[in-house]
């Protein structure tokens, strides 16, 4: 997460950096770098969930050519699940206010928004090493209930985790 930041700080252009450089100034564009690196870091995590997406409606599509089709609707909760959780990354609240923001969001906050990020990253990791798996055990009736439980599990967490993330951004203590 931090190569995000300096990516930014890296790329700043000649005008930020003189007005970096103004007593009392340089905060309000350190809150912009942050913004502008949880951006980043929120597409990236997005583009990580469209490829699990991608992965789990090939794997609904390999359930019907297999004849798995009563795991069908259990796979499209998890899909489901895993198509919200992409949207709302995609549209989340960026990790630091702006100086003329109503909510102001502080340090710790921030260092417990990127801890939600990096399990987000984590989940995904997961997902997909459990989709690459089921992919490979698709013909497996036996098995295959257990490892979409998983998957609709790992998915509606997901989202759970985000509301928490949520919450940590409105509670009353934040706002000015």
């Amino acid at each position: 997460m931090t190569d995000i930041l300096n990516r930014v700080l890296n790329d700043q252009d000649p005008l930020k950096k003189l007005v970096g450089k103004i007593p009392g100034f340089s905060g309000y564009i350190n809150r912009e770098n942050r913004r502008s690196a949880d951006k980043l870091l929120r597409e990236s995590i997005a583009a990580q969930y469209e490829t699990i997406y991608k992965k789990i409606s090939a794997i609904q599509v390999d359930l019907i050519s297999n004849g798995g089709i009563e795991f069908l609707d259990d796979a499209e909760k998890a899909s489901l699940q895993i198509r919200i959780f992409t949207d709302r990354i995609r549209n989340a609240t960026y990790g630091y206010s702006g100086f003329f923001d109503s909510v102001k969001i502080d340090e710790n906050d921030i260092n417990a928004m990127y801890a939600f990020d990096l399990a987000f990253v984590e989940t995904g990791e997961k997902l997909s090493s459990e989709l690459d798996s089921l992919a490979g055990n698709i013909t497996n009736s036996e098995g295959l209930p257990a490892f979409i439980r998983n998957i609709a599990f790992l998915a509606k967490q997901l989202n759970e985790t985000f509301d928490q993330r949520n919450n940590l951004l409105s509670k009353p203590e934040a706002s000015v």
